[in-house]
């Protein structure tokens, strides 16, 4: 199953979806209705109905709009942590982003004020359930399922001091979607091939199972922190082939498009503007 937030003519609706297409739904996004406990019958009800409607691309707005938390994992790409020279972790390396931060599959990623832009395709894994203080078995029932993201950096302002959270935290800079595909109809464990291009040149090209903390070790470990609530989402890290882990980084420029892509999930395709204005 697929749950995602669109833009419809009367504004903004939850939708369900499958192979077969998508049932538009009353409530106003799909964090709205997996708030419900009994979203699951809901939406199995409504993807009996055969009426189905295509959704474009630019309909698709960020599933999850508010997040009460987000959660980041760096380094976790063995490929990664090698082209940045470091060791492996023993614990996961965590910094936060904020509801701000996120937008749509299809959106302008606006930005100002850098000269180091980066990409960083990742796998979002979206929390459906409270959890607290878990073990991993208890985790990993609490996901409610799997988005596409990139951690779209500001490598300058990352680096100027040790701590990251100021390159990552820009408003509406990290995409996230197209939608979320639910946990029982996947498993990141398998090896999904997780790719990013930037005008259609390949630039990184890895699969999940080559995650050094998996979604459901994340979920745990983040959770004897605090607790994890339904549209809580944890960004998993990025595979090698970023621009900073090149001998001569090619940083994004104004109206590059970057598209990011999970398999058996779906695409991001976000166009880079730079906004001059002072």
């Amino acid at each position: 199953m697929r749950l995602a937030t669109v833009r419809r003519p009367d504004g903004m609706h939850a939708a369900v979806g499958d192979d077969a297409g998508w049932v538009v739904l009353d409530e106003a996004d799909a964090q709205e209705l997996i708030g419900s406990p009994v979203w699951r019958t809901r939406a199995r009800a409504a993807l009996r109905h055969p009426a189905r409607v295509e959704l474009g691309g630019h309909e698709l707005a960020n599933p999850i709009p508010r997040p009460s938390k987000v959660f980041c994992c760096g380094l976790n790409y063995r490929d990664h942590i090698v082209e940045t020279g470091r060791p492996v972790p023993e614990f996961p390396t965590l910094f936060a982003k904020f509801a701000d931060t996120l937008t749509g599959a299809e959106d302008d990623i606006v930005v100002r004020n850098t000269d180091k832009l980066d990409w960083e395709a990742e796998l979002a894994v979206v929390i459906g359930a409270d959890v607290h203080r878990a073990d991993r078995e208890q985790a990993e029932a609490a996901i409610l399922g799997y988005a596409v993201s990139n951690d779209i950096s500001m490598r300058d302002w990352q680096q100027r001091t040790l701590q990251w959270l100021q390159g990552k935290a820009f408003d509406a800079t990290t995409p996230v979607g197209p939608w979320v595909v639910t946990a029982d109809e996947l498993d990141p464990r398998d090896g999904l091939r997780i790719t990013c291009a930037v005008n259609g040149e390949l630039v990184q090209d890895s699969d999940t199972s080559e995650l050094v903390f998996d979604a459901a070790d994340l979920v745990a470990y983040v959770s004897q922190i605090t607790v994890l609530r339904p549209g809580d989402i944890v960004l998993t890290g990025t595979p090698g082939g970023v621009a900073l882990g090149m001998t001569e980084p090619r940083w994004l420029r104004d109206g590059d498009v970057v598209t990011t892509e999970i398999a058996g999930i779906g695409a991001l395709r976000n166009t880079i503007r730079f906004d001059e204005e002072p």
